[in-house]
């Protein structure tokens, strides 16, 4: 029988896609979850995941404990080489076909990778925070694992950390550059940037003689990748993860 609010209205939002939106789990764990009774509405334990609730008056708690509606989704996917940034391609596979067990609408993309770049990436429908951390602006710092052809000196690390042409009408905005291992071909460094410019870190290699082989994402603001989140894997972000990342944006807006 479906819950009712206290005034006896019926609603329209199903149990499991509120408690899926509450990122409580995928669907089907909040449907397991449900079998088990873990989940109650107004004091009542519940069987059925498919009845109808108002998100603004009836009570719903998991495993003892209250769950308070909100309609902003967080992901953290780890992106595997081989698929496109985009909600969705006729020809190619897409980030979001990755996500084949999640809840709520209108969820995308923060930013882009390359087809051939793995990596973080931060998939939501906040469109407030998206604007913030994408925002020129903002300067919203992103960290990459870049394996590279060439060499690089002194004189062209210095390049990169202090701004370089890549062909654009302005150098590119100061970097930090942690080298992790060189030979007399290739090298292995960290390339932090602030700016999200086409193809950047490429183009930043190449101005300075290289050329990236191998590139993934490490760290979008205070955001970083999950060291046990395989290839093609994603979950939500943490209520601390969320937190941390709002604050970030609102310091740098502060600046």
């Amino acid at each position: 029988m479906p819950a009712v609010s206290g005034k006896g209205e019926f609603c329209v939002l199903r149990l499991d896609k509120f408690l899926c939106d509450m990122q409580i789990g995928t669907r089907s764990q909040v449907k397991e979850a449900i079998r088990k009774s873990l989940v109650s509405v107004n004091g009542v334990p519940v069987k059925s995941p498919d009845i109808k609730i108002d998100e603004k008056k009836d009570i719903v708690t998991y495993a003892g404990e209250e769950i308070a509606y909100q309609n902003l989704y967080y992901y953290m996917l780890h992106k595997p080489a081989g698929v496109i940034t985009a909600t969705r391609d006729h020809h190619e596979p897409t980030v979001m076909d990755l996500l084949t067990d999640v809840c709520g609408k209108d969820l995308a993309p923060v930013g882009r990778l390359d087809k051939d770049t793995e990596g973080l990436l931060l998939i939501t429908n906040d469109g407030e925070l998206t604007h913030k951390l994408l925002s020129p602006g903002k300067h919203v710092a992103k960290t990459y694992y870049v394996e590279c052809s060439g060499v690089l000196t002194a004189e062209k690390q210095r390049l990169l950390e202090n701004g370089v042409d890549i062909g654009d009408r302005d150098l590119t905005c100061p970097a930090s550059v942690h080298m992790i291992s060189q030979s007399d071909h290739s090298y292995v460094m960290e390339l932090t940037i602030t700016e999200g410019r086409f193809h950047q870190v490429k183009r930043m290699v190449e101005a300075v003689g290289g050329s990236v082989t191998y590139l993934k994402r490490l760290s979008m603001g205070t955001l970083s990748l999950d060291d046990g989140l395989a290839k093609g894997a994603y979950r939500p972000l943490t209520a601390k993860e969320i937190s941390d990342l709002k604050q970030s944006t609102k310091r740098i807006s502060a600046r």
